[in-house]
């Protein structure tokens, strides 16, 4: 996956109210370079936890064919966890209702 101008990370945003939503979204991807830009294969089948501030676990959700993941919050401090073949990541975030938090994970 390589974009140019494109907004990076999780599943298109049409019919989600930002307005009234917190989110957290994405896409994993092997093999680009971390630099924010999705430029490297997308993992499908890889598992991304959510975990709550104090380190519990809230959620998981399988990457779909491109790579991407996607979570309905609350607003917070979260920590994101992908696990993947070979790899384990962990991001710490922070989601604020009405502005998206789209990561690129690379591995």
């Amino acid at each position: 996956m390589k974009t140019c101008g494109a907004t990076p990370g999780g599943p298109d945003l049409a019919g989600v109210d930002l307005a009234n939503q917190t989110l957290i979204q994405g896409a994993v991807l092997r093999g680009g370079v971390g630099d924010g830009v999705p430029n490297g294969a997308p993992v499908g089948n890889a598992y991304v936890r959510l975990l709550d501030s104090t380190g519990e676990f809230t959620a998981e959700v399988p990457t779909n064919e491109l790579g991407q993941f996607r979570f309905f919050a609350a607003p917070g401090e979260w920590t994101v966890v992908v696990l993947a073949h070979g790899a384990r990541v962990e991001l710490k975030v922070h989601a604020q209702k009405g502005e998206p938090v789209d990561l690129i994970v690379t591995i």
